[in-house]
């Protein structure tokens, strides 16, 4: 289901890139306002919905992880949120120099309100207060979520995930249905403002060097894990490529999950860290959803000139990497969970947060295939220390994760 909504959405992304496009030559401009309209609408629903999305979705995820193999989780979750951050931090270095040179002269001016200088004003707005700030949903989540894991509260457990299943109901039957037409509002609004060439020239440069750097950081995780484990880092990635192959295809961290646990075990990593760290990890490791984002919000940050300091691209980085833990089971979920980051950590306007949306997901593929191969790395290291104790932690805590257990990471 996860797989016909991704591959569909990615039709209509496209088809909406196009036509807003095309239409850009000859709607008038009373035609365009309409769209224009709909997109500031819409932005506004995001900014009320997305706190609400966080708390609905990281909450129980943290309360499910506290359920997990003892203080291997915490090992293994510190291992794939570093790999997450340091993509994160490799994605901010490459951009930093390559950027000057690679977008030199290109500008984005997706903000104008006066027609008489090119843009398009919408006829009115309404405002939607969101019921928590992004920072206030994302610590609540946490408190709760922790708490929950030191206090035995089924009940609690239970009603966040019925709060879980109807954010996801919104998300799916609402929200990703009308991107595409918030992407063509978008894009409608660039080629009326003759902004439109030189802002994909630039996102198309952008788009390859992001797709080039999720291949490197799966080098890079397979080296260190290599060094780490004492294997061959390229045999060990050789043997990963029919689960990055597959998820490229799939776009789904779950659909991959068996094909990622039988790779991993031609690596001669023990059956139990395989069955708990591969359905982990389909979860909460993304550095390849890392690397794209953070390299597509540098170039729009870099193309509009916008003022923002080193403190607000590590504290983006750093927190990114916790709320993507609300991606799986959404479709385009990094960038959906990003959203909110955009907006307060960087300030985007809702043109630059569905450019951020169009571009990710034109070649989402790439970051969910980084995010599963780098599974099979962070594997190998926990097996270095884990092999043969994993199972009987995980049975004095009475939970054993298998990857029959776990249909996370839908959509990373």
């Amino acid at each position: 289901m996860q797989k016909k909504i991704l591959h569909s959405l990615l039709f209509w992304v496209v088809v909406a890139i196009a036509l807003g496009f095309a239409c850009s030559f000859f709607f008038p401009d009373w035609l365009a306002r309409v769209f224009v309209t709909f997109n500031g609408l819409f932005s506004n629903f995001l900014g009320f919905f997305v706190p609400v999305l966080i708390f609905a979705l990281i909450a129980p995820a943290i309360a499910g992880l506290g359920q997990g193999a003892g203080k291997w989780l915490g090992v293994t979750a510190g291992v794939a949120y570093g790999s997450t951050f340091i993509s994160g931090l490799i994605a901010w270095f490459t951009a930093s120099t390559l950027y000057p040179r690679l977008l030199d002269g290109k500008t984005l001016i997706t903000d104008v309100a006066d027609p008489d200088a090119g843009g398009l004003s919408p006829y009115f707005s309404v405002e939607m207060p969101p019921p928590l700030e992004v920072m206030s949903a994302l610590l609540l989540a946490f408190v709760v979520g922790l708490s929950m894991t030191a206090v035995k509260s089924d009940n609690l457990f239970k009603v966040l995930g019925e709060l879980n299943d109807i954010v996801l109901k919104v998300v799916v039957t609402f929200v990703i249905p009308l991107l595409p037409l918030f992407i063509f509002g978008t894009f409608l609004n660039l080629g009326m403002n003759e902004n439109f060439g030189d802002t994909m020239a630039a996102m198309g440069v952008v788009l390859l060097l992001s797709v080039v750097m999720t291949v490197v950081i799966v080098l890079l995780q397979y080296l260190v894990a290599g060094t780490v484990a004492g294997v061959n880092p390229f045999k060990a990635l050789k043997n990963m490529l029919p689960a990055y192959f597959t998820a490229l295809g799939t776009s789904s961290s779950a659909a991959t999950i068996p094909v990622t646990y039988k790779s991993t075990l031609k690596n001669k990593v023990d059956e139990d860290v395989a069955g708990f760290v591969v359905p982990l990890c389909a979860t909460i490791h993304l550095s390849g959803s890392m690397m794209k984002i953070t390299l597509y919000a540098l170039s729009i940050v870099f193309m509009a000139n916008l003022d923002i300091s080193a403190g607000q691209v590590i504290g983006f980085i750093l927190l990114l990497g916790i709320m993507m833990i609300a991606a799986p089971g959404v479709p385009g979920g990094a960038i959906m969970a990003a959203v909110g980051l955009l907006q307060s950590n960087l300030g985007f306007d809702e043109s630059m947060v569905s450019l951020m949306i169009a571009s990710y997901i034109v070649v989402d593929s790439f970051g969910t295939a980084a995010n599963v191969t780098g599974d099979g790395a962070i594997a190998l290291i926990v097996n270095k220390f884990a092999a043969g104790k994993i199972k009987n932690d995980s049975l004095d805590d009475d939970t054993v994760t298998t990857p029959a257990d776990t249909q996370a990471g839908a959509a990373r």
